[in-house]
Formats: C-alpha cells, sequence, structure tokens
C-alpha cells in the first residue's frame, strides 16, 4: 500500500514552488489565488525572498502548505491509500484526503501560523532536538525540570524534541546531556510549539475550525495526536486542535501506517526530511520524492 507524507515547519528553502509555478497554467492558477486568500504576495517571498523572511512563520507555514499542495496536483494524488502530515503537514494531508479545499486549509493554516507566532511573542519559549537516548528517559528527566518543558515532537527512535519555557529546556539539555544523550541542541526557533504555551493559540484555531466545512475522508488520515487512521471529520477537526498543544508523535504514526499495510511512502511538498525519519523508523520501506 501506498502512503502520502507531507513536510512540516522547517522544509522551505528559498525559490521554493517556482518550478512548478512554471510548469502548468492549473498549478500557476492554484498558487496566484494563495496571494487573494492571504492578501498580500506570498509567492514573491516564496520564490525571491531571503532565507531570513520565509523563517517567519506566517509565512513558513504557508508557504510550505501552496508548495506541498501544487506538489499533490502535480502529481495527481499518486492513487495512495493512506496520509499523513508532521505538524503543519497536517494540513495538507486534509487536502490529500477531501476532508479540506485548498481554499480553506489556507485559511487556516494562516490563522494557525499568526496566532502561534502571538504565543511565542507572549512567553520566552524555545525547543530542543535530543539525539540519542531513548524516548521514555527523555520523558522522565522532563517530568523533573522545574518550570514547562515536554516532548513535543517523536521524530525518529533516538530523535525527540522538546518544548518549553526557556530556562526550563536549556536546564532539560544540560540533564539530559548528563543521562547520556549524544546531543542536546538548542534550535532556532522563538516557541514552544506543541506545548502547553501553545494554548492561547489553540483556542483561536479552534474557533477558526469551527468555522470551517470539513469533510468526510475519502482515505484515512492518520493525525499527530492519536497516531491511528481517522476518517470521521469531527474526530479529525478535535485532534488538529489538540495538535498545537500535543506532541507530534511522528515515529508512532508510521509505524502504525507501517502494521496497517503501507509499504512505500511518497513525500509531498519540499524537502526529504520526512524520507529520512521513515527510514530511520523502519528501513525495510520504500521512501520517494512525489516529484
Amino acid at each position: 500500500m501506498k502512503a502520502l507524507v507531507f513536510p512540516g515547519q522547517g522544509s522551505q528553502f528559498v525559490g521554493m514552488g517556482k518550478e512548478l509555478y512554471d510548469s502548468r497554467k492549473d498549478i500557476k492558477d492554484l498558487m496566484e489565488s494563495a496571494n487573494e486568500i492571504l492578501g498580500f504576495d506570498i509567492l514573491s517571498v516564496m520564490f525571491n525572498g531571503t532565507d531570513e523572511d520565509l523563517k517567519k512563520t506566517e509565512v513558513t507555514q504557508p508557504s510550505i502548505f501552496i508548495h506541498s499542495v501544487a506538489a499533490l496536483k502535480a502529481v495527481n494524488g499518486l492513487g495512495a491509500e493512506m496520509v499523513a502530515g508532521h505538524s503543519l503537514g497536517e494540513f495538507s494531508a486534509l487536502v490529500a484526503n477531501g476532508v479540506l479545499s485548498f481554499d480553506d486549509g489556507l485559511k487556516l493554516v494562516f490563522e494557525r501560523a499568526k496566532a502561534m507566532q502571538e504565543a511565542c511573542d507572549a512567553n520566552p519559549s524555545s525547543m530542543a532536538a535530543i539525539l540519542g537516548l531513548d524516548d521514555a528517559k527523555v520523558e522522565d528527566v522532563c517530568t523533573q525540570i522545574e518550570g514547562i518543558v515536554v516532548p513535543a515532537n517523536y521524530n525518529c527512535p533516538g530523535q525527540l524534541v522538546i518544548s518549553g519555557e526557556t530556562t526550563a529546556v536549556e536546564e532539560a539539555c544540560v540533564k539530559l546531556k548528563e543521562a547520556g544523550a549524544k546531543r542536546a541542541l538548542l534550535l532556532p526557533v522563538n516557541g514552544a510549539f506543541h506545548s502547553p504555551l501553545m494554548q492561547p493559540a489553540q483556542e483561536k484555531l479552534a474557533a477558526a475550525i469551527e468555522q470551517t466545512k470539513f469533510r468526510k475522508a475519502t482515505i484515512p488520515v492518520y493525525q499527530n495526536i492519536t497516531t491511528t487512521a481517522v476518517v470521521n471529520p469531527d474526530e479529525i477537526k478535535k485532534n488538529l486542535i489538540a495538535q498545537l498543544t500535543g506532541p507530534v508523535k511522528w515515529t508512532q504514526s508510521v509505524q502504525n501506517m507501517i502494521k496497517d499495510g503501507a509499504s512505500k511512502f511518497v513525500e509531498v511538498g519540499p524537502g526529504k526530511t520526512l524520507q529520512g525519519l521513515i527510514k530511520k523508523i523502519d528501513n525495510s520501506v520504500e521512501v520517494a520524492s512525489a516529484i
């Protein structure tokens, strides 16, 4: 069985989407509609902006979503039997399985990005990648730290990202190195994604989601929060909202997709990050880029 997977924040690059834009008129029209929906020329930032321009959350997230859906259109869906997305990528996955329209998905992604940026600005917070420790050990150390620090991204065995208040994250990094972590690296982000500090953003996203039409999925989505196949639109909404303050359980999601029959994973969108993670989760499966 074939699974489509969609990347999240961090996969952006200058010039992203330009080849897709130039490849077909229907893709060009789709991408140009994004400028109207967002109210600014995001394509010029994607094609000609700087790395710094693209790192702004309210630019990064819609840019990756636009690129991913354009790539999906370029390959006509590839006849997949299941989909999943890493954090932000879950919105692209929900376009792929018919739950969201491109327009509605883009509006939600933009609202999410703005709300997350506001939450970041309100609290000094950060994230760090912990390499070379068992998940259980990372979880245990986080519970011993004063302040807010939690597991945020279960990316693959031996790679877990933590998130929270800056001082708590820094203290956790010291403790995790003492516990045997090969590396504990602060990430170049100015916020604590997938932690309780995203609560204000979660409330704003929930309000926007409740006003958006969600259709029944044509194929299951394996959501970050539950890690299992979901098709019911009400469940999908609930899980999408919970994702902002809860962890991205990517390792567990991929394992469940394989258990349910996935043997080939096709990454749809910028970069090859997810292909690398999936091979570390199970190197027996096939991985590829859509374009």
